[in-house]
């Protein structure tokens, strides 16, 4: 019987596993070639997998919400209608996929394939007692680990940050006061930064009260949360603000806007615009464009701007404008259309969500005038565009000073101290509004 092995593929440089969100094909049922089989999710994007041959469906090894590593057989197709084969069991943990820099763990063998349980009845996955076995922890002390898992399960992410910890603290009940018990939560793997930061996290663990409505956060939003937390705690941010006079920008637009679109098929929209000029702006300043990698500063060689982009699910995600440097206007503003499109239909790739350089928020979208945006790790600054607004304002001529109308914004830049000291974070935004005000009203696509 011809049987065509179905392996997790590599998805992106960074990206080491996916979960499986999805399973579009039932054991037994007939796969064409190039047909999506499942749907799978990474750290960075969701994609649908295509089979690689055309036949039935006869195992799978991971079921929804399981981990699989890049290279994982995880199903097995029939090219001749062969039997169907008995489900086999996962060969990994359901768990969410770790963020960044996850510590790598042992593989474990296709013959641990079922969970096992402790002495006093906790579910752990063989992953977790391979780790355990490995780093000399008892059941005893297995059974103190607090878990993240659904119904309170010990993840691979969560064992790792133990073993990183431990030791540091013994583990404690939680001491529970009326609607919240403060826990001493693993902490995560401390980052090399030069002088540290908390090792330990206490944070509270809140009971419902009668009425409250709990809502579990969905796979995306984890991995926010975390990252947004991993953040924080990387990197000191300060926040430089500056108020830049649009309104040439504003009237140009206007002006143009019918004729491009006619013309290109796409509509022209302000965030190219302000891309365009935090391109020159980084130019200028190429010291904003770097990483942290412990005592070393990476300055990148390319220009790639993120743009967060929410999603209708109200979650974010942030694609990249590659060499954003080298594009015109045009270029700008039909790279932007199709990343914005392809986010907000779940079309987006792997690559087209990695290797940003800084990133680029719109809080003025939600009628916000100005934000505190988090910095995109391993990024050091990020730029928060605020809300158009007409005001008066002063107006400068060879006959005098006059009030008129403007169109302004707050553009917000938040940057890590640990490299971007006040003078460069501030002197960066402030070209940048520069460069807005003395764009040329005139200009011709």
């Amino acid at each position: 019987m011809a049987q065509v092995e179905i392996r997790l593929p590599k998805m992106g440089e960074s990206v080491t596993e996916a979960t499986i969100t999805n399973w579009l094909k039932n054991i037994g049922d007939t796969v064409d070639m190039d047909e999506p089989l499942v749907e799978v999710a990474t750290d960075k994007v969701d994609n649908e997998l295509p089979s690689e041959a055309q036949g039935v469906l006869i195992q799978r090894f991971f079921e929804k919400d399981q981990v699989a590593q890049v290279g994982d057989v995880i199903a097995i197709i029939s090219t001749d209608g062969g039997d169907v084969a008995a489900p086999a069991a996962a060969v990994s943990t359901p768990a969410p996929v770790a963020q960044n820099n996850a510590v790598a763990a042992p593989v474990v063998s296709s013959g641990q394939t079922t969970e096992t349980t402790s002495a006093s009845g906790k579910f752990f996955s063989p992953l977790v007692r391979s780790i355990a076995d490995k780093e000399g922890i008892s059941g005893q002390e297995l059974d103190t680990i607090a878990g993240t898992g659904q119904e309170g399960r010990v993840t691979k992410k969560d064992i790792l940050a133990y073993v990183a910890n431990r030791g540091s603290q013994p583990a404690a009940a939680p001491a529970q006061t009326n609607n919240v018990s403060v826990v001493q939560k693993p902490a995560a793997p401390a980052a090399n930064t030069g002088g540290g930061f908390l090792s330990n996290i206490k944070e509270p663990v809140v009971l419902p009260m009668e009425g409250d409505e709990i809502i579990e956060m969905d796979r995306m939003r984890k991995l926010i949360s975390e990252h947004m937390v991993m953040s924080k705690h990387v990197s000191p941010h300060v926040t430089s603000f500056v108020e830049a006079d649009v309104t040439n920008i504003v009237n140009w637009r206007n002006k143009v806007k019918k004729e491009f679109e006619k013309r290109e098929g796409e509509s022209i929209t302000f965030t190219p615009i302000f891309m365009e000029a935090i391109a020159k702006a980084i130019k200028d300043f190429p010291m904003i464009n770097v990483a942290v990698s412990g005592n070393q500063i990476i300055k990148r060689k390319d220009i790639n701007l993120g743009m967060a982009t929410a999603l209708p699910s109200g979650n974010l995600i942030v694609p990249v404008v590659k060499n954003a440097d080298r594009l015109n206007l045009t270029g700008l503003a039909k790279a932007v259309n199709e990343l914005a499109r392809n986010a907000r239909n779940n079309k987006l790739k792997p690559e087209d969500v990695q290797g940003g350089t800084y990133t680029v928020t719109n809080v003025g979208t939600f009628g916000n005038v100005m934000g505190t945006p988090i910095i995109n790790q391993p990024q050091v600054a990020i730029l928060a565009l605020g809300a158009i607004r007409k005001l008066p304002a002063v107006i400068e001529t060879p006959d005098g000073d006059f009030i008129g109308i403007r169109q302004k914004m707050f553009l917000s830049h938040s940057y890590d101290h640990r490299v971007v000291d006040g003078s460069l974070g501030g002197q960066f935004v402030r070209r940048v509004a520069d460069y807005l005000e003395q764009f040329d009203p005139n200009r011709e696509l």
